[in-house]
């Protein structure tokens, strides 16, 4: 059974049991959060398309751990201008863990 959900928007397909990498959210490490935003649901071959959501389908997740993404590097430059600008930019990011989808 997979889905796919809206997070912080933007679509990501989720299945139970498994972990997925998205933007920080606003949830504490450990604690447990639903998802309504359910637009599509697989189920054995069974689907649901939602128009736009899924009417009833709701995903349960817990927020694993917040982290920060690999280092992004900025450059800018004009030529002949002696012009330079280095940035880095890292994402921050939380783990989640799919627990339960229901459709």
């Amino acid at each position: 059974m997979y889905a796919i959900v809206e997070i912080l928007g933007k679509q990501v397909v989720v299945e139970e049991g498994k972990k997925v990498l998205v933007d920080r959210l606003p949830h504490d490490e450990g604690s447990s959060f639903s998802l309504e935003n359910v637009l599509f649901v697989s189920d054995n071959g069974s689907v649901k398309i939602g128009a736009p959501l899924v009417s009833g389908a709701e995903v349960t997740a817990r927020v694993i751990s917040h982290s920060k993404g690999d280092k992004v590097l900025v450059f800018k430059k004009k030529r002949r201008k002696g012009y330079r600008k280095l940035n880095g930019h890292r994402q921050h990011l939380s783990l989640v863990s799919i627990e339960k989808i229901k459709s």
